[in-house]
Order: C-alpha cells, then structure tokens, then sequence
C-alpha cells in the first residue's frame, strides 16, 4: 500500500492537547578541568535556555506547523509554571494550566557541555491522587473549539482519569489520539487511534519476529482496546499504521543522522493530529507524521518541525537525483518513491548502441508510472546473447548513455543470466518488455504479479536496432 505527501492547510487545526506538563531547562557550559572536591568535570555555565516538554512539547509542534493548539495539564503553584506558560505563550499556544497546591511542575535540568549530556536533574512530585474533577470540566469547555483531541501520558499522574476523558471526547464526536506509557494499555480502551513504540508495543503483546506477527498481534490489540487505528513507531524501520478494513501501511524511515530521539514521539502524534484536524485522510497524515519525525530527530533536545523543514524534505525527495546505482541504492529509492504514492515502472535489456528505437520505447514506458528503472546485462551476459563481437559499449558507457535521457530515472546492472532476482528484489509496480515477448514468459513477471503488480508488452520501432545499425556501418566501410 502507497500513500502521497502532501502539507495541508494547518491554519484549520484546531487541537487540544491534554497531558503531562514538563520544563525541559539546559544549561550550557564549558569544562576543561576535574573537580578537586570528587571525581566530576567542573562545567563553567554560560547559557541557558527553556522548553517545553511533554504534553507542552505537542502544543509546540502543532502551533509551529500552523496550528491552533490549547494545552490543558496539571502544574505546580512555582516559578517552573510561569516559565513554562512564558515558554508556550511565546509560541502562540493556549494555556489553560490547573495548579495544585503544594506540588511542584515538573522540571528536568540538563547540565550540556560540547554537545554532551553531563547529567540530568529532575524536580517533580507526580500528580497521582489529586483531584481531577476541576481538569475533568476545563476539559469540556476547552473540546468544544476542537476538532481533534490528544492525550499525552508520560505517567506523571495527570491522565490518571483518561477513561472519562476519552468518554466525554468520543460523546462528542471527537477524535482522541493517545500518546501511552507503561504496558498498561486497557486504560486507553476506546480511543480512536494509540501511538506505542515498538517496545512499549511488544511489552504488551510480546515480541514480534516479523512484519506478519507485528500485524497480526496488532489487529488483536485493536479489537481489545476497541480501536479504529493502530500507529507502531518502529525507530529505524519507520511506522506501520493498521485499521480494520485496510492493508497494513508500512512506512519506511526517512533515513538521516540521528542526533537525539527525545521528543520524537511527541513530533509524531502532534502532525498526525494537526493533519487529521485540516482534513487529511489517516494514511496522509501518517505518513506526513513520518517525515517530521525523520526531521526532528536531527537536533538537539525536545524540538520542533516548520512547515518550511517539510517542505524542504519533500522536495528533497522529489529531486533525487536520476542516475547509476547499485541494487542496494536502488531498493532504498523505490521504497521512498513508493512510499510517497509513486508507481515504479522497470524495464531491462543490453542497449549497447542506444538508438531512436530504444529512446521511444523507453519514453513510452515512463509515461506509464512515475519513475522508470532501467536495468542493463553486463558484458559477460551481452556476449552470451549476443556473440563474441559484442557489446560495442562496455556496460559503464550503456549506463551512462541511458541516465542521460530525460525520461529514465534509475539505471543499475545486473550479472545474471536474466534479471529475475534484481526484478524480484526491486519489486515494481509494472514491468514492461518491448517486441514480441510472450507475457507469460517475461523473467520476473511473476514476482511482479504476485505483489499486485502488471506486467506490459510494447512495440518497439519497425525498422531499427543494435543489429541492424552495425550492420550498414560494416557495409560501408
């Protein structure tokens, strides 16, 4: 299953965010000695700076897509909460925080020096056992402006009541999109859509050793916890989205340097949430999701994702670049291409002198799909097919020559006898062959059939070819 990209208009996202409320403070200095007093670097502070984090860090997310976020949680009567609401304020999102008495917001100081994490100093009592009828109404009133609801639950005691929420949400209509923690997944019963981590996910159903497990396991879980949608994040195996009535979507990662995962979690349900609100269809969204987390991932600390960092990515991926490739290179660019709705056409043969026949036959399969893989016998094979006198071209020249035609985007060799593993391996959605060829017999097609894909015969120019063009050069010389 493929899904397009697309950024929708966030101006129309309208989200509540409910949940743990965090100050995320760093403090950044350098060391360059040992303390006398214990075995400990001496860091000479120089900046320092604030964000939220937690349910805060969501809010964050949303309002830096675009968005309209409210964000409703449980902080202490402290300094650490004024922070926190300058912090989000600052951001254009709407704070509605219930203070509890001689409790203290929860706050992790990171002391950072050249980029490392020295130690983290946390300050928190929880909220468990405190009165949630107050939050509970200030729910209500704050749902009736939303269009999505999301509940973020680092266990710190403020979603200790989230089976009412989710009752009032789902009373009204609205979508609820949970955020978990811990293995305790039946509170979340009902909900419209969970977003575990493939270890908070296998700590409930147990470890899942292939896709088809994963799958299975979580099509269960969703009928125990009343689902509509199952989101597993899955690290560097990217997502898979599973919902009743669909085929599982598996989305791969959006492969680039990984610099600090925190925060990743809330990246994710925050533009899923946020595209749900404008309007996109679930797989959209999701797969919207995936890019933002492959974005966040590359800086430092709780973050957040622009509309102009998505942009920027999927053009990105637009823009490949077109040329010559090995089989490893190649199936990593098919994979994004069809993860992002794109129908790859594959067509293969020697082209050892490339001639108006080929360049029309090979234009014509492109207009097929989206992006066309050509794949080109080696020397050894050429020989083998084609006697001793050939190919004219070694295979570096044949390949060069094709990934300079505007309608051929990838081209990779192969070593074989036919091209059937590398077809397989490459999985297209439409394999195509030019002259005569019975489809039945093309190598590879079956491969191509069983993954849902067609395989088409072309007709190639009467009255050109390799042969015949080497033919009148040696009646001329």
């Amino acid at each position: 299953m493929t899904v397009k990209i697309s950024i929708p208009d966030f101006d129309k996202s309208n989200v509540l965010v409910v949940g743990d409320l965090m100050l995320d403070r760093y403090w950044h200095g350098d060391t360059s000695r040992i303390s006398p007093e214990a075995p400990v670097p001496v860091v000479r502070v120089g900046d320092a700076e604030e964000r939220a984090g937690g349910a805060g860090n969501v809010a964050l997310n949303i309002a830096a897509l675009g968005g309209q976020p409210t964000v409703l949680g449980l902080v202490g009567d402290d300094e650490a909460s004024t922070a926190l609401q300058k912090v989000l304020a600052y951001k254009n999102v709407k704070c509605n925080f219930q203070a509890v008495a001689n409790s203290k917001t929860i706050t992790k100081l990171r002391i950072i020096s050249r980029h490392q994490q020295l130690i983290r100093l946390d300050f928190e009592d929880g909220f468990e056992g405190c009165d949630h009828s107050v939050l509970n109404g200030q729910f209500q009133n704050e749902m009736n402006t939303a269009s999505v609801v999301v509940l973020s639950d680092y266990g710190k005691g403020t979603l200790q009541d989230i089976q009412t929420l989710i009752a009032l949400a789902r009373e009204e209509n609205k979508p609820v999109l949970v955020d978990p923690k811990g293995n305790n997944f039946a509170r979340y019963k009902g909900a419209t859509l969970i977003t575990p981590n493939m270890s908070e996910f296998e700590a409930v159903v147990g470890a899942c050793h292939s896709d088809d497990e994963l799958v299975t396991k979580g099509m269960h879980l969703l009928d125990e916890l009343e689902l509509e949608a199952l989101l597993i994040t899955r690290s560097e195996k990217g997502m898979t989205l599973l919902r009743h009535g669909y085929d599982a979507l598996h989305l791969p990662a959006q492969t680039r340097e990984v610099f600090d995962v925190t925060g990743a979690g809330d990246t994710v349900i925050a533009t899923l949430a946020a595209a749900l609100s404008a309007g996109q269809p679930m797989d959209e969204a999701t797969a919207l999701a995936n890019q933002a987390a492959g974005i966040v991932v590359s800086k430092l600390g709780t973050a957040t994702v622009s509309i102009e960092e998505l942009q920027h990515a999927l053009r990105d991926e637009e823009e490949i670049t077109s040329g010559v490739m090995d089989e490893a290179q190649l199936k990593a660019l098919v994979a994004a291409a069809k993860a992002r709705g794109e129908k790859v056409v594959m067509t293969n043969g020697c082209f050892d002198i490339l001639h108006a026949g080929h360049v029309t036959y090979l234009e014509q399969a492109a207009q097929l799909g989206d992006r066309l893989v050509v794949a080109v016998n080696d020397d050894a094979t050429v020989r083998r097919l084609k006697g001793e006198d050939r190919p004219v071209n070694t295979m570096e020249r044949r390949m060069r020559m094709l990934s300079a035609l505007s309608c051929v985007d990838w081209v990779v060799p192969f070593f074989d006898e036919t091209p059937t593993e590398l077809i397989c391996n490459i999985s297209p959605d439409i394999l195509v062959k030019g002259g005569d060829n019975d489809p039945d017999k093309i190598p590879g097609g079956d491969c191509v059939r069983k993954t849902g894909g067609e395989v088409r015969v072309m007709s190639y120019v009467d009255g050109v070819s390799t042969t015949g063009i080497i033919s009148s050069i040696r009646e001329k010389e």
